[in-house]
C-alpha cells in the first residue's frame, strides 16, 4: 500500500478577492523561449554550439522575440555560443536575447563580457526564496535572502553603466510557489524599488512554479495577489515560468494568464528539468483553437518536430497534443462516424468556421493534411471504413452498404490488427468494383416509348458475357434499371428486386465519372447484397452496379474470385 502518510500538502494560499474566475483569455502573452537554457540543461546530451544555433534560428522563424540563450557564465560552451550568435550577427534587430545569472559578482562580470556588441539584452537574476530552501539549503533568514536579491540588483546596475546597450532586468524569486506570499511580495517590491522602475525603465518580475506544488487554481490566486500588489505595476511586466511536476503546467499557465500574467517562459514540447516546463506549443495551439492569434508562426508542426527531435535527441510521444502521431486519429467506430458526418456537413454547408466532432482544429492548418485522420482496427465500425473510402477515394457508400462492407474489414482487422486505407480499397475493388463473373455487362441499347397516360416505358436490349460467352436479352420497365432487371430475371430464372439505388459523381470536372450503388434483394431466399458500378455514363454505371449485385448475391464465390483475379492483373499491368 502506498505510504501516503509520509506526505503533507503545502499550505494553500487563499485569496478571496480573486477575479480571474470571471475572465477569459483574449490575446497572446509575450512569449519567451527558454529551450536553449532550461531545456538544454535537462538533456542527457546537451546541444552542441551548431545545434543550438540551428535551434535558435528555428525559434526566430517561429516568431519568438525574447529568447533565453543560456547561462554564459556557467561554461565555456555557453559563453562561446552567445559570442558566436553576436559575432556572426545571427540575432535579428527585433529579437532580444536573455541571459541567466546568479547574484554573484564574478558571474555577472563574465555575463556582461559575453554581451559585448549587443544593443539590448535581458539580464535575468534569481535566488531561491522558498521556506524549504531557506531552511535546508541556505540556512538563512528572510532578511538575508532578500539581501542576496538586492545585492544582485546593485551589481547589475554597476555593470549597466559600462554596457553600451540597454539592459532590462528580470528578477525571479525561485521556488516562488513554496514561498510565503507576503514575503514574495516584499522581496519583489524591494527589487522594483532598487532598480528604480518607471516608464521607459520597466522590469520583468518572473514568478516561477519551480516545483508545481498545488492545483492550478492556487497558482492563479498567487499570481493575482502579486499582480494587484506589486509596486509601480504599470512598469512591471509580470511573467510566469510554470513547471509540470503535477502534469498541470499548461492549465496553470492558462489560469495565471487570467490572473494577470503578461508573459510566459516555456519550451517547445515542454522540455525541461524533471517533468519539464510548460509547453508553449500546446498553449499557443490552444489559443489558436479558440480563434485567438497566438502571435507565433506554427503552420508547420512537422518542421518544428523534426528540428526539435534532431537537436535534442528527444522524441515526441504519440499522444502529445497537436504534434503526436496519433492525436488526429480515431480508432473508435462512433468517433469515426461522427468525424465523417462532421466533415461532410462542413463541405455541404460550405462552412467557414471549423466545427467537426472530436477534431478541435483542422489538422491541415498545422501541416498535418497528408495524414489519414481515421485509422481502422478491430475497434472501428462502419463509420470509419466509410470515411476512408470517401475521404481518400471518393466513394460515398449508402448506410446499408457501410454495414455490409465493414464486416469484410472487421474480419481482416481481427486477424492482422490495423488495416491501411490502401488495403481497404483493395478489398472494395475485389468485392464490388471488379465483381464481373460469371456475368459481365457489355452493352445496352435503350428506347423510351410514351404511353397513353403520359408515362414512359423503357425497352432495353442488353449484350453480356456469361462464363466468357456473349449473350443477349431484352427487357422493359419504367426506366433503364427496371428494364434490364426484368430481362435478367427472365434470362437467369431469378427473382431479383431493387431495394435501393443511389449515385454521385466520383470526381469534379467535365470528365468526371459517375458511381452507382444498387441494393438487390433475392425475393425467393430473402437475402440481399449491394453492387457498385463506375462509368462516365450514368446509365452504364447503374447497369454495371446491377450486374455486380447479381454476381455477389447469386454467385458470390465466382464474383470474389473474379475480383481477385482482375485486381491482380491490373497490378501486374502497372508493374
Amino acid at each position: 500500500m502506498l505510504n501516503y502518510q509520509r506526505y503533507r500538502g503545502f499550505p494553500i494560499f487563499r485569496y478571496p478577492k480573486r477575479s480571474w474566475t470571471e475572465r477569459e483569455i483574449e490575446k497572446a502573452p509575450i512569449w519567451c523561449s527558454v529551450d536553449l537554457r532550461d531545456g538544454n540543461q535537462a538533456l542527457v546530451e546537451p546541444m552542441s554550439v551548431e545545434e543550438k544555433l540551428e535551434f535558435f534560428q528555428l525559434l526566430v522563424r517561429l516568431g519568438f522575440r525574447e529568447i533565453e540563450v543560456g547561462f554564459p557564465a556557467a561554461s565555456q560552451i555557453e559563453y562561446d555560443y552567445l559570442r558566436n550568435l553576436i559575432e556572426r550577427k545571427q540575432i535579428p534587430e527585433d529579437v532580444t536575447v536573455q541571459v541567466l545569472v546568479q547574484c554573484r559578482e564574478e558571474l555577472l562580470d563574465r555575463t556582461f563580457e559575453s554581451l559585448v556588441g549587443l544593443d539590448k539584452a535581458i539580464v535575468h537574476i534569481y535566488n531561491s526564496t522558498s521556506v524549504l530552501q531557506r531552511d535546508v539549503v541556505f540556512d538563512k533568514s528572510r532578511e538575508e535572502i532578500k539581501e542576496i536579491a538586492l545585492r544582485g540588483v546593485e551589481m547589475v546596475k554597476r555593470h549597466e553603466k559600462d554596457f553600451s546597450g540597454k539592459v532590462r532586468l528580470e528578477y525571479s524569486p525561485e521556488s516562488f510557489t513554496g514561498t510565503e506570499m507576503d514575503y514574495a511580495l516584499e522581496i519583489c517590491n524591494a527589487v522594483i524599488e532598487a532598480w528604480d522602475v518607471r516608464p521607459g525603465r520597466e522590469i520583468i518580475i518572473n514568478l516561477p512554479s519551480t516545483v508545481e506544488m498545488h492545483s492550478p487554481n492556487v497558482y492563479a490566486d498567487q499570481i493575482e495577489f502579486m499582480s494587484r500588489n506589486l509596486k509601480r505595476r504599470d512598469s512591471v511586466i509580470l511573467s510566469i515560468h510554470p513547471h509540470n511536476d503535477r502534469g498541470e503546467g499548461v492549465a496553470a499557465a492558462e489560469l495565471a494568464l487570467l490572473a494577470g500574467a503578461q508573459r510566459v517562459e516555456g519550451t517547445l514540447f515542454g522540455n525541461g528539468e524533471r517533468t519539464g516546463n510548460v509547453d508553449i506549443l500546446t498553449l499557443a495551439y490552444n489559443m489558436f483553437s479558440q480563434g485567438i492569434d497566438p502571435k507565433l508562426n506554427l503552420e508547420n508542426i512537422r518542421e518544428i518536430q523534426e528540428v526539435y527531435e534532431r537537436c535534442t535527441k528527444m522524441s515526441i510521444p504519440p499522444r502529445h497534443p497537436y504534434a503526436g502521431k496519433l492525436v488526429f486519429t480515431a480508432f473508435s467506430g462512433s468517433h469515426q462516424d461522427a468525424i465523417n458526418k462532421g466533415l461532410r456537413a462542413m463541405r455541404e454547408r460550405k462552412g467557414t468556421i471549423w466545427e467537426v466532432p472530436y477534431l478541435p482544429i483542422d489538422p491541415a492548418d498545422i501541416g498535418r493534411e497528408y495524414e489519414p485522420v481515421v485509422r481502422i482496427n478491430s475497434q472501428s465500425g462502419k463509420g470509419g471504413v466509410a470515411f476512408i473510402l470517401e475521404d481518400r477515394f471518393g466513394y460515398r457508400l449508402p448506410k446499408g452498404m457501410q454495414r455490409e462492407f465493414a464486416d469484410y474489414i472487421q474480419k481482416i482487422s481481427e486477424e492482422q490488427g490495423e488495416v491501411s486505407p490502401e488495403q481497404i480499397f483493395e478489398v472494395f475493388r475485389i468485392e464490388y468494383l471488379e465483381s464481373r463473373e460469371p456475368i459481365e455487362f457489355r452493352n445496352v441499347r435503350s428506347t423510351d416509348i410514351e404511353n397513353a397516360d403520359g408515362s414512359y416505358t423503357t425497352f432495353a436490349d442488353v449484350t453480356y458475357r456469361n462464363a466468357g460467352r456473349l449473350h443477349e436479352f431484352s427487357g422493359s420497365g419504367n426506366g433503364p434499371i427496371a428494364a434490364v432487371l426484368s430481362g435478367l430475371n427472365k434470362e437467369l430464372s431469378m427473382q431479383g428486386k431493387v431495394l435501393d439505388y443511389s449515385e454521385h459523381a466520383l470526381n469534379a470536372g467535365s470528365d468526371s465519372k459517375a458511381v452507382s450503388y444498387i441494393h438487390l434483394l433475392d425475393e425467393e431466399s430473402g437475402r440481399s447484397s449491394y453492387g457498385v458500378g463506375v462509368s462516365s455514363n450514368i446509365t452504364r454505371s447503374s447497369i454495371r452496379a446491377l450486374f455486380a449485385a447479381v454476381n455477389r448475391l447469386f454467385y458470390p464465390e465466382e464474383a470474389e474470385e473474379s475480383g481477385r483475379r482482375r485486381v491482380k492483373e491490373a497490378e501486374e499491368k502497372k508493374a
